[in-house]
């Protein structure tokens, strides 16, 4: 009877605590649940630091506790080590993404987002390889082989895009797809959390069990034979792998090689257009070089007859310059009767009009003085001005002979004007 009693209660607390870890995984996957649909709502509104803050809790193991109290094997996996296989491979999907998202912002809008530190971290994972460890180690128990397909494809594309070098992506798919295909059988590793193990039945396969998984392992061995290794300039590795490859039937072998044969001619032709354009632009450069010699040697030249001329203008004597500066510029001369030198003295003032009439009649009064005085002291001249008179009045009282006359008078005060006319020029100039 007390057998009896012992093994029921023995029963009794095994259906208590089965319950009560079944309700708290349950608890626990709303929970993972809840928090992957807040961080994508929040990224798709651009709230990256707020996502973050609240996909970590699930993706990093808790914390533990300063009091020295025993979690139990919970506390060396994340939350969402726990999870189903679907909310795993959504909850790492989402970080990856979240990672590739917080690279493209850039060092400016990262750092101000984030914090310059946090952001380098957060970079750094990406670029160094780093975020395939912390995912293997926290969501899988650090047993590479246990790791989703699809996981393993997010995380090889993100090191295809951020990582300076594929060595490491290289390694760990040659890592994950050995492991896949040979899985070991550890138990006391496998028995460190009853909540890990409740998973890794189904983890047990080569990745083909199902049409979805062979997909999944197709795509996979597509990014490792056609993007990494080529990458890491291993085409000859590449083309054994995939001719010796299981997975792989002889349709789609010969479909990977003819692709893996294309993307080598691709990248010989882009090499070939590489080092043209390089020696394009070295052409150019060299052009441009000799151009601005050319020029830089005109301009010396230009300068250097610059400073002759200045240096030669200098050297002329000054006085010529002087003179060609004071000669007036040339007028037309004007034309009248009887045209002397211009006269440099200051015109006076007319004078008065009785000033005007004193000297007239003194001009008169000399002239009939002197008149008088001539014919007394010498009356043989006046005789002669009576001839002349007469003979003048005579002559022109004929048509012909006075025509003559003016017609010689005229000549004669051509002569005079132009002989004026040409001593003006002459004193001008």
């Amino acid at each position: 009877m007390a057998v009896s009693y012992d093994d029921a209660y023995n029963s009794s607390r095994m259906l208590s605590a089965s319950i009560t870890s079944l309700s708290n995984s349950r608890q626990q996957s709303s929970q993972i649940a809840k928090a992957y649909r807040q961080a994508a709502q929040l990224f798709l509104t651009r709230r990256l630091p707020e996502a973050l803050s609240t996909i970590e809790p699930i993706i990093a193991p808790p914390p533990h506790d300063s009091n020295g109290a025993d979690n139990g094997d919970l506390a060396a996996f994340a939350p969402v080590a726990s999870a189903s296989r679907g909310t795993r491979v959504k909850v790492w999907s989402f970080y990856l993404t979240f990672l590739n998202a917080v690279v493209d912002l850039g060092a400016e809008e990262g750092k101000h987002a984030f914090g310059s530190s946090r952001w380098k971290a957060l970079v750094s994972k990406c670029r160094d390889g780093s975020v395939w460890e912390d995912v293997v180690r926290d969501g899988y128990a650090s047993v590479e082989g246990d790791v989703d397909a699809e996981v393993v494809i997010n995380l090889a594309t993100l090191l295809l895009t951020h990582s300076p070098s594929q060595r490491l992506n290289q390694q760990r798919l040659e890592a994950y797809l050995s492991a896949s295909a040979n899985p070991t059988f550890d138990v006391s590793s496998h028995m460190q959390s009853s909540n890990y193990l409740q998973r890794r039945p189904s983890q047990h396969n080569t990745g083909t069990s199902t049409p979805r998984d062979l997909n999944t392992r197709l795509k996979l061995l597509e990014l490792y034979t056609l993007h990494v290794l080529p990458r890491n300039e291993e085409w000859d590795y590449a083309r054994e792998f995939i001719s010796m490859s299981e997975i792989l039937d002889d349709e789609r072998k010969e479909a990977f090689l003819l692709a893996l044969h294309s993307l080598k001619e691709e990248k010989e032709e882009s090499e070939v257009r590489e080092a043209k354009l390089r020696q394009q632009q070295q052409e150019q450069m060299e052009h441009r070089r000799k151009e601005s010699e050319t020029r830089r040697l005109e301009q010396s030249r230009a300068e250097d007859e610059r400073r002759k001329r200045e240096e030669e203008n200098r050297r002329q004597p000054r006085g010529s310059d002087d003179t060609l500066r004071k000669v007036p510029p040339r007028q037309a001369p004007s034309i009248s009767p009887r045209t002397s030198k211009p006269s440099k003295k200051i015109a006076q003032p007319p004078p008065g009009l009785y000033h005007r009439v004193s000297s007239a009649f003194n001009s008169m009064q000399r002239l009939i003085s002197n008149t008088a005085h001539s014919m007394t002291a010498n009356p043989m001249a006046l005789f002669r001005t009576f001839l002349f008179l007469l003979a003048f009045i005579l002559a022109f009282s004929r048509r012909d002979l006075r025509d003559r006359i003016m017609q010689i008078l005229r000549k004669a005060w051509d002569k005079v004007r132009r002989t004026v006319g040409m001593g003006v020029k002459v004193s001008y100039i």
